[in-house]
């Protein structure tokens, strides 16, 4: 973990706060969004794991910042990393696998790094503490397949609030998505059997760990998603009940990849009453 630093406010409303942050992780530099309540006293923290974003559009706080407003509004500081190559972070590894690996370690130095918050949110005369022990993670696509990572690695029990996750084995996990590619994946692919020729993948793919997981999972899917398929989420399901894991999941017919068919405040809701249930404990 590092010192967690508060740069330019970015959004100041009634009930909330946002603010670019950023951490050091392994040595490199890490931006990203904070949004916090007004005056709060020992709030949970909420680490926000977005998903796939191209860089050329990309921007602080795409794909999480509605969700960090919301769970502000209702007394969570939420922290949503942009990922080295985003915003205003360092550039990540030269090698393309490495680069990836460099996510999960990302969330883990930041997660290391919430023990230095209060101190931090103090020197900056910010009204409000956290209490580093009530801590949660939110990830959506991508973000989902990090999350589920993380909890694999650490074997912590963040509660943790999926959407639409990616959870299927590596690599398959990333080639799945090679048609959206101008070079229909063929650079991708080399990189991916590089790598085989040296590493059993098995072992760096998340469905190999599942039982090493011991949060709760909230598990929510739209039914016409077509980035991450219902059945993906069926079957993660099925199989962390099998192994007995703690796990509810919901979804929502007719809903697409990032919940816009009506049903966003369904789940942003569900998550809320799935946080404030475990930190109560």
């Amino acid at each position: 973990g590092s010192l967690i630093e508060f740069g330019q406010a970015l959004d100041d409303q009634p009930l909330f706060i946002s603010r670019m942050f950023y951490f050091t992780s392994d040595g490199k530099k890490v931006s990203g969004l904070m949004s916090m309540p007004k005056n709060a006293n020992k709030a949970p923290v909420i680490i926000l794991i977005r998903g796939f974003v191209d860089q050329t559009i990309y921007k602080t706080g795409i794909g999480s910042s509605h969700v960090g407003e919301e769970l502000a509004k209702n007394g969570f500081l939420t922290l949503s990393p942009d990922f080295l190559g985003y915003g205003e972070s360092a550039s990540p590894s030269a090698i393309a696998i490495e680069e990836r690996f460099e996510t999960y370690t990302t969330v883990l130095n930041l997660l290391s790094s919430i023990k230095f918050l209060n101190q931090s949110l103090s020197f900056n005369n910010l009204p409000i503490s956290v209490n580093p022990d009530n801590v949660g993670i939110w990830g959506h696509s991508n973000g989902g397949h990090i999350a589920l990572s993380v909890l694999e690695i650490s074997g912590s029990t963040y509660p943790t609030a999926l959407w639409a996750p990616v959870s299927k084995p590596f690599p398959y996990s990333i080639l799945y998505y090679t048609d959206e590619f101008g070079d229909l994946g063929r650079k991708l692919r080399k990189v991916v059997a590089d790598f085989e020729k040296d590493y059993d993948v098995d072992k760096y793919s998340l469905t190999s760990y599942f039982d090493w997981i011991n949060a709760p999972i909230i598990l929510q899917q739209g039914g016409a998603d077509e980035a991450v398929p219902l059945k993906w989420s069926d079957e993660l399901y099925k199989t962390l009940k099998k192994i007995k894991k703690d796990v509810s999941y919901f979804t929502y017919p007719g809903e697409d990849h990032n919940f816009s068919q009506g049903h966003w405040s369904d789940l942003i809701t569900k998550d809320i009453g799935f946080y404030q249930k475990n930190f109560q404990k």
